[in-house]
């Protein structure tokens, strides 16, 4: 028996929940299979990986395949309750990683209960290192029941499966409960030494419980509180004890079919870990701004100016792109590692300084903090001229988004500087802001993307969302009006216009900017437009209410790796700015 893609196919994206810990996720579908974890980190191999079409899963599946599946997650965490209605009656099992994690060992939890009538399910445990290169060895069943064995460099054990069957590496066993019953099962995944006394389930559940409670606040100032909630629980998830936030869990999961290009999200990337800092700043909540502001200074104060677009969470380079040998999720890749670590973005120091000034606003900035910022203005000084990859990581330009938000930095961070400095860092914002109109202002009074690029980009509703310009500049407002005419549709927005094709034809809704564009109409005073957005995008998730990337409007499915952080943090920051009124100025009408 091998617990791989044949017996246990990949699903559309929309039907899986995610497990974290801030340590690493397990993606879980709904036959009760968890097909994806890396171990011990998120940047290291996967132990189970038949979501790429290798081996290794851990599943728990009625044993009568006539049922039908659904799940919750419970409010403001990433316990998920999996519910299966069968012939026989109702069968769930809760399932959680361990909360918080620990660094070397992951703990999936896993509690099986008979709701209504008896019930009777499939248990399939088969750990493979290495995206499924060693199988589990050395397998061994104490007095107790517990399993213990070793796979590559991994150590492993499972409490909960007594008399269970090893065969070809992996054990298999079927628990049956009587109704009202429940079983726990109890999977560690370490790198180091396990502890000699297995884990007490109710004690760990405990754990979990109050921890993921103390974290995740009420969000009672925004305007969808549930998905706030939601989504603060997804960001936290993401991140882990030193203040890294990856990405994304996932890695080659494509954002369109047959396209075969490779995006590894499990990497700190700057830009997105400012995202999210600002976003729980706009709710004045703070622990994820303090793990970002602390995990961006790092980067700026070791490589200054040659600081990278992303890290891996420990803040070590990202792996070029290699391949690992499996054949990727079904229109995906299966390649490991990230070609951004050779890139430079230039809007990465600009972000930075915006969330260092959200930082300052709520007096969270230190000294060594502050001299990271002062790292960021210098590197603008110098390399502003230099072409970028941009916010889409596209081929080197001029890009006008990325200087903009240089620009929006400067002043922001200037609002916190003597007067002396912070007036020099303001003339260096508005000699950007008259560098860019100069080669980006289209003839229609737009922004335009680049100097050799007329098209407009969603891109750059930010800039104006961060205070480069005010919204009532003609500028803004006519790249405002371009966006929805040229880039929206169906309540939806994309990023630009690839070629001629229609727009939903070249790539899908990208829902970052979805929301950004109703950040924008609502501060330009159109706020029945603004919830229009809102709520089209909120909506544009999968059953567990988590988002990627992009959407596709036409097959009303998921695109791209799972679930996005900067996403869940749009929809966070959106929801709070929603919630006030627009401000005085009329936008669109000045």
């Amino acid at each position: 028996m091998v617990a791989g893609a044949e017996e246990f196919p990949p699903h559309v994206l929309r039907e899986y929940a995610m497990l974290a810990d801030g340590e690493r996720a397990a993606l879980l579908g709904p036959r009760g299979d968890i097909v994806w974890m890396c171990a011990p980190q998120w940047h290291d191999d996967a132990v189970f990986s038949s979501m790429l079409g290798g081996t290794g899963c851990f599943a728990v599946t009625p044993t009568d395949p006539r049922f039908v599946w659904g799940g919750r997650y419970e409010d403001g965490t990433l316990i998920w309750v999996s519910r299966w209605i069968t012939p026989a009656g109702i069968v769930e099992c809760r399932e959680a990683l361990a909360y918080p994690g620990d660094p070397h060992r992951a703990i999936i939890l896993r509690r099986i209960r008979a709701v209504k009538g008896p019930a009777e399910v499939r248990v399939v445990v088969d750990v493979r290192a290495g995206f499924g290169r060693h199988r589990m060895s050395r397998l061994k069943e104490d007095a107790e029941g517990v399993w213990s064995a070793g796979t590559g460099p991994l150590r492993i054990r499972l409490t909960g499966g007594a008399g269970a069957k090893a065969v070809d590496g992996a054990l298999e066993f079927t628990v049956r409960l009587e109704e009202g019953a429940r079983h726990d099962l109890v999977l560690e995944v370490s790198d180091a030494e396990l502890p000699s006394d297995p884990v007490r389930p109710d004690e760990t559940w405990s754990a979990t419980e109050y921890g993921w409670h103390q974290e995740v606040p009420q969000f009672e100032n925004t305007i969808a509180s549930d998905d706030a909630r939601q989504s603060y629980a997804v960001l936290r998830g993401l991140t882990g004890a030193g203040g890294a936030m990856v990405a994304a869990a996932t890695m080659g999961l494509p954002e369109r079919a047959e396209q075969r290009r490779n995006y590894d999200y499990r990497y700190a990337w700057i830009r997105d870990q400012c995202f999210t800092g600002i976003a729980v700043a706009s709710c004045k909540e703070f622990p994820l701004l303090d793990d970002a502001v602390a995990f961006v200074a790092a980067r700026l104060q070791e490589d200054g100016p040659q600081m990278r677009p992303a890290y891996t969470v420990d803040g070590g380079r990202v792996p070029d792109e290699h391949d690992i040998g499996l054949p990727g999720y079904p229109g995906g890749s299966g390649r490991a590692g990230n070609w951004v670590n050779g890139q430079f973005q230039l809007d990465a120091f600009g972000e930075a300084l915006l969330l260092f000034a959200s930082a300052a606003d709520h007096d969270r900035l230190d000294l060594d903090q502050w001299k990271a910022a002062e790292i960021a203005v210098e590197a603008i000084a110098q390399r502003h001229a230099e072409p970028d990859a941009g916010m889409w990581e596209l081929e080197p330009a001029r890009w006008a988004h990325s200087r903009l938000m240089c620009a929006a930095g400067l002043r922001a961070i200037g609002r916190h500087a003597p007067v002396r400095q912070g007036s020099r860092w303001t003339s260096q914002a508005d000699e950007l802001i008259a560098d860019v109109t100069k080669d980006c202002l289209h003839p229609s009074g737009r922004w335009q993307r680049a100097p050799h690029d007329e098209r407009v980009d969603a891109a750059l509703l930010r800039p104006v969302l961060r205070g480069a310009l005010a919204p009532q500049d003609p500028r803004s407002v006519a790249t405002l009006a371009a966006i929805r005419e040229e880039l929206a549709q169906h309540g939806y927005v994309y990023r630009f216009r690839q070629d001629e094709r229609p727009l939903a034809q070249s790539e899908g809704a990208f829902l970052l900017c979805g929301f950004d564009l109703a950040m924008a109409l609502h501060q330009s005073d159109h706020p029945i437009d603004a919830a229009r957005f809102f709520e089209r995008n909120r909506a544009a998730c999968g059953t567990s209410g988590l988002f990627t990337e992009e959407y596709d409007v036409e097959q009303r499915q998921l695109r791209g790796n799972f679930p996005q952080a900067f996403v869940h943090a749009a929809m966070l920051e959106a929801s709070r700015r929603l919630a006030d009124e627009p401000p005085p100025w009329g936008g669109l009408n000045a």
